[in-house]
């Protein structure tokens, strides 16, 4: 699948409006690409939970304890890649999704300012799948072409810029695949 960006939004995938989302501070150059990972209820695949959370649906305490804990929670990302490869996006690119939380990276905080936030559906402990990393290739490289400045070194986990309080993408995320995938596709991508 070939992706490519306008005006914020990625072409040929959904969009599902999220309000969680505000102005990114004015001269502020998107420079980093951030992955996490979700599931909701935790160990559950589905997306529709996830859709609701980041579209401020508000989730059943009656239908899973854990919704419970995330009735304050006001979070997005702008996109997310489900198991499947089926990709949504919930906030443009050009705004500020409200994906990292208290961050740091590069000597810089707040990295909602300057990153774009990916979900990928998965948990810490489960083997990402075979169409969430081609997605997720297809997708960073259409990033790089309108925001350069994402160069692969500027691909982190969630773990990365919240240690100690953020373990996401998790143990089972291979970050050597994805860095093969990024250079073997590097030229075979229009």
């Amino acid at each position: 699948m070939h992706f490519s960006i306008h005006q914020g939004m990625l072409t040929s995938v959904r969009y599902a409006a999220s309000p969680h989302y505000d102005a990114r501070p004015v001269g502020t150059e998107i420079d980093l690409l951030v992955i996490h990972s979700i599931s909701l209820p935790p160990g559950d695949h589905e997306t529709q939970y996830i859709e609701d959370f980041f579209c401020g649906e508000g989730l059943d305490p009656a239908l899973h304890p854990y919704f419970a804990t995330l009735q304050a929670v006001r979070v997005s990302a702008h996109l997310l890649i489900a198991r499947g490869g089926e990709v949504i996006q919930f906030v443009p690119f050009t705004q500020r999704a409200w994906h990292a939380g208290e961050s740091f990276f590069d000597g810089r905080t707040r990295c909602n300012d300057f990153s774009i936030g990916i979900e990928l559906v998965g948990t810490d402990d489960t083997e990402y799948t075979d169409q969430q990393y081609a997605r997720l290739v297809e997708v960073i490289f259409a990033l790089q072409a309108v925001y350069p400045k994402i160069t692969h070194d500027r691909i982190v986990g969630h773990s990365e810029i919240a240690p100690g309080r953020k373990t996401d993408p998790g143990k089972k995320f291979d970050w050597q695949r994805l860095k093969q995938l990024l250079e073997v596709t590097q030229g075979t991508v229009p």
